[in-house]
Order: structure tokens, then sequence, then C-alpha cells
């Protein structure tokens, strides 16, 4: 059969369509996630730092937020490699799934992804023991925190320092950023009469630092003493917010479905215990604050009055449908963030307190210790309670603050 030139042109000018369709799609899969602003302490240990191990058998703390820059697993990643001996996995709170709610009970179990045991560290134990750590040198710290001292996973790491020191072994802290910011410092800082689990160490709430930043001061300010190595981040800076890495959040836990929500945590997430309601157990968890019979007008109108830096109120109305307001109709106010780098997060779950106690009276009921162990001070409460001032309350923990300041700049690396 005789092709005809100009069939021949229009089949060649298909094939070479076709063709560059291919490559642009191929492109478009290989582009689809740009890269990021920073290399994380995973990106580096898995690309350099793995090589110092020395063929060390490594024991991991991870969950889902555990991933490179590209989004990889980071117990895939290291799998991946047949030079490294990975024996075991540490979940904390919420599970290495992250699919377990706040407090719950997680028990250890057999991955059936890598077949390795996933020991809990939010079950029978927060801190891992002998039987544990039976077949692990190294352990591998990887976790995503929020830059919030009453976040567990900063104290997950601390009692695996802790064990890691009583055991004989190494410790690893793959640093990742603070979304929130290392810019930023805001008080408390934690009376160490209210030491718990959501607060270990005398840091202030709003800490403004890397959880392997973290690492060096519990481990010498604050007296762990293990062997420790910190695998710092490349590019990272201080003044950083989230947004500003090129990173892609992956929800830390259930009620952080976004890297934005981590900014408003330090406001709303020490208010429940004051008898507010912050929206967990909605579609917006911890943008909310208000409750039941709430003027919401009323409450907006005063908090926009105080001008604070970098957000604004809106009235707002919202139906709860888990947790304890569950199907009720509650009002108040949502925050809507102006100016994320300066959202005093802090000092607004403060005046939020104050101002519902002002135009709300009887919404504010204070669950004792709670509240006192979320801020880590029971100074908030009194001096709401004895009529104080927020400039009043801030100013009394200036000098605690300043003190913290000047403590935390031995342990900074960016």
């Amino acid at each position: 059969m005789t092709i005809s030139r100009a069939t021949f042109v229009r089949a060649a000018g298909a094939a070479l369509a076709a063709s560059a369709v291919a490559r642009t799609s191929q492109r478009a899969r290989a582009d689809a996630l740009p890269p990021a602003a920073i290399d994380l302490g995973d990106d580096v240990f898995v690309q350099e730092a793995w090589r110092d191990l020395g063929g060390r058998r490594v024991g991991i703390v991870a969950n889902q937020a555990s991933v490179t820059s590209r989004l990889d697993s980071i117990v895939d990643a290291i799998r991946a490699n047949p030079s490294i001996r990975l024996t075991a996995i540490f979940a904390p709170e919420h599970g290495l799934r992250g699919d377990r709610p706040a407090g719950s009970y997680v028990a250890s179990y057999i991955d059936p992804r890598s077949s390795l045991p996933v020991y809990s560290l939010y079950g029978a134990t927060r801190k891992p023991n002998a039987a544990m750590l039976a077949g692990v040198d190294v352990l591998l710290v990887d976790l995503q925190d929020v830059g919030d001292r009453a976040y567990t996973y900063v104290s997950t790491m601390a009692s695996v320092m802790q064990a890691a020191k009583e055991h004989g072994k190494a410790v690893w802290v793959l640093d990742r950023p603070n979304p929130i910011g290392g810019a930023i410092v805001e008080g408390p800082v934690l009376d160490p009469r209210f030491s718990t689990f959501i607060g270990l160490y005398p840091i202030a709430l709003r800490h403004g630092m890397t959880i392997g930043e973290l690492a060096r001061a519990f481990n010498d300010a604050f007296g762990i003493g293990c062997s420790l190595r910190v695998i710092p981040m490349r590019r990272w800076r201080r003044e950083m917010l989230w947004e500003d890495t090129g990173l892609v959040w992956v929800p830390t836990s259930p009620n952080i479905p976004d890297a934005a929500t981590t900014l408003v945590y330090p406001a709303t997430g020490v208010i429940d215990n004051a008898g507010i309601n912050n929206g967990v157990g909605t579609a917006k968890p911890f943008w909310y604050a208000g409750g039941y019979g709430v003027d919401g007008y009323a409450y907006a109108r005063r908090l926009n009055a105080l001008e604070l830096p970098g957000v604004f109120f809106r009235p707002a109305n919202w139906s709860p449908f888990a947790g304890f307001w569950a199907g009720k109709d509650l009002s108040g106010v949502e925050l809507v963030l102006t100016q994320p780098h300066r959202f005093l997060s802090v000092r607004t779950g403060l005046e939020l307190i104050a101002a519902a106690r002002a135009v709300a009276p009887s919404l504010v009921r204070w669950k004792v210790p709670h509240i006192d162990r979320d801020w880590g001070t029971d100074t908030l409460r009194n001096g709401i309670e004895n009529g104080a001032s927020v400039a009043a309350i801030l100013a009394g923990w200036q000098e605690r603050l300043t003190a913290f300041r000047t403590l935390r700049e031995r342990y900074l690396l960016y």
C-alpha cells in the first residue's frame, strides 16, 4: 500500500504532537511537587548523615507527619537503604498513623507494612523500657512539633532522651521547622509546680525553638545528659513561618489539619479549661472562641477594639459534631489572621479569656487544676479572678521570660 505525502505528514505531525504531550505529561508528573525552600533534618540524614551510624541498629520515633521534603515517609526512606539496620518504630500520642483522638490510649503492635514492632509511647508507658530498646543502638527522633509547649511531642522526645541516658543509647534528632516561627517568644514560662506531660521543663508557652534546639536545651540546661546529636536543617531562618518553607503540611494530629492552625493553637488551645469552646469537634478546630448564648457581636467589638496585631475577630456561630459540646448551638468569634508574622498567639489567648469574662461573665468557669497545667502557671487564673488587667498579667511574666530568652540563646542553631 502506498502512503501519500500528505498522509505521511499528518501522521508524523500527530506522532510528534503525541510525543510532546507525553513529555509534557511526564514533566508535569515529575514537577507536581515543587522543591521546598529548605532541606529538613531527615533529608540530610537520608542523603548523607546515615553513614555515621557505622552499622549500628536504629529505632525511630515517628508518625504520619515524619516525611521528607518530598513527602516520603522517613520509615520507608530508611528501609530503602539496605545499609541501615532499622529494628523498631516508636509512636507518640495519636499513634503511628495519627488517627487516634487526643489523650486516647494507643497500643503497641506489629506494623503490617514493615513487619517491624511499633512501640507506643502513649499507652502502657510514655518512656521506652529496656525490652523495647534491647535491639536498638541509636534512636532517631523525627517528629513535627507545632511550637507550643503544651503539644506532647516534645515531651515524648524528652522521655526518649531520658530512657537513652538510662540504657546507654544514643539519640539523633532530625530537626524540623517550628511552624509558627522562631522569632516571636511569649510567656508564661512554666512554673515547675505545674510540670506535667504537657509541659515538663520551664520553657515559654510559645518558645520559638525547633525540636532540635529544644533537645539541646533539655539535654544540657535541664540535665538529661544523653548522647545527643542534632541533624540540622539547611536554609531555615528564624522568621520563617511554615508557609515560607515551601513544604507541604501533613496533619500532625487530628485537630491540626493545616499549618495555619498551628498559629491559632497557642491562642485557643489553652482556653477550653476556662470554659470557652474553641471549635474542636468542628471543621475548623481552634479557630473559634465562645459558648452557649454568647453575644458574638459584642465579643467581636470588644476584641477588635484592642487592635491586636495580625488578627481580626468576626461574629460566628457553630455547632460541634463531637465532644462535650456536640450538637449545641454556640456563638462567639472566629479568628481571622490578617498578618500571620505579627500575630501574638499567647497574648491573644489571654485577651480572649479576659474579654469573655467581660461580655459573658457566666461563660468563664475554671477547670482546676487543668487550666493551671495548660498555662504552666496559676497567675493567669488568679490575676483575672482578682481583677488584674491583661497588661499587668503579661508584665508579671516578663522577668522569667527574659531569663528564658537568655537561656535559649545558647541552644539556637539558626
